[in-house]
């Protein structure tokens, strides 16, 4: 009989932070970007991250003002989700006794995506209450919150079980801590042998220290963007044996593109990241690795 280890109920105590983290949360429970949440309400899934794929850029010619939004938010939803189900498929074979954690797990589409696709368990993280809140009222609301919860904890000590889980992932969140931190809680959490899954954008230190567009793109986000080559290194150290990279900056970028012309749905930083992408000095990175 196998016995599926289960994570602590959701924590309803603040998670302890430093005073970096403390703003982070606060960003966090305060936003309402447009690009998060209306592209979410389409099918409720809701990804805090970019998209992937060739775009149909055919919804910019439609003439009507109403339905040429619906259709650009649509095709903007389409390619985040691509991004997720990218992710999800490196996850390793998984079986629906299988526990999965989601560290960082914003309004929590993606642990979401991994239990439709693989059928099982997850767990998510987030620092911020509102996040976790809203994302376990969507995991009710599908009928799936027996098996997908999210939880207001701190994703570098979450004390969940250690070696309870078979995959676990960040999708666009190591930007805000520390990666030896990250990637040890991880190598904790995660069984011998586990799967281990990021994608994020990250400075190529081959062009030197981080360029004018990473600069801007850490201010708009209250973040701090690594550099590539600390990924690896981190990843060495704590038992993290990577098994594919894939950089899919120029599956990224139509993406950005479509989105600079969204009018409802620009932020400002859209150019920021396009010319960060183009000039080399910034890259969007999928690294999936292996537990040992």
């Amino acid at each position: 009989m196998t016995t599926v280890p289960v994570a602590r109920t959701a924590s309803v105590s603040v998670p302890a932070q430093s005073t970096y983290q403390s703003r982070v949360a606060d960003y966090w429970n305060a936003e309402e970007n447009p690009v998060n949440l209306e592209l979410g309400r389409i099918d409720d899934l809701y990804h805090h991250h970019y998209g992937i794929g060739a775009a149909d850029r055919s919804v910019l010619d439609e003439p009507d003002s109403g339905l040429r939004r619906e259709r650009i938010s649509t095709e903007l939803h389409r390619l985040e989700h691509n991004q997720a189900e990218l992710l999800a498929s490196h996850l390793g074979p998984l079986s629906p006794a299988d526990r999965v954690f989601d560290a960082g797990c914003g309004r929590g589409g993606g642990s979401v995506v991994a239990h439709l696709r693989h059928g099982c368990h997850a767990d998510g993280v987030t620092i911020s209450a509102k996040q976790a809140e809203f994302a376990n009222a969507q995991a009710r609301a599908r009928g799936i919150d027996d098996k997908v919860r999210y939880h207001h904890r701190n994703m570098l000590d979450t004390g969940f079980e250690t070696g309870g889980y078979a995959a676990s992932w960040n999708n666009e969140s190591t930007m805000y801590v520390e990666l030896d931190l990250l990637f040890a809680e991880h190598a904790r959490l995660l069984r011998r042998g586990g799967r281990y899954a990021v994608i994020t954008g990250c400075y190529n230190d081959t062009y030197g220290r981080a360029s004018r567009e990473v600069s801007l793109i850490n201010a708009h986000y209250i973040c701090d963007i690594h550099p590539r080559s600390a990924y690896f290194r981190a990843m060495a150290r704590n038992r993290l044996v990577p098994v594919h990279v894939e950089d899919l900056t120029e599956a990224t970028v139509p993406y950005w593109e479509l989105r600079k012309e969204a009018d409802h749905l620009v932020t400002g930083i859209e150019d920021t990241f396009l010319s960060a992408y183009r000039n080399g000095s910034f890259q969007y990175l999928l690294i999936v690795a292996d537990r040992v």
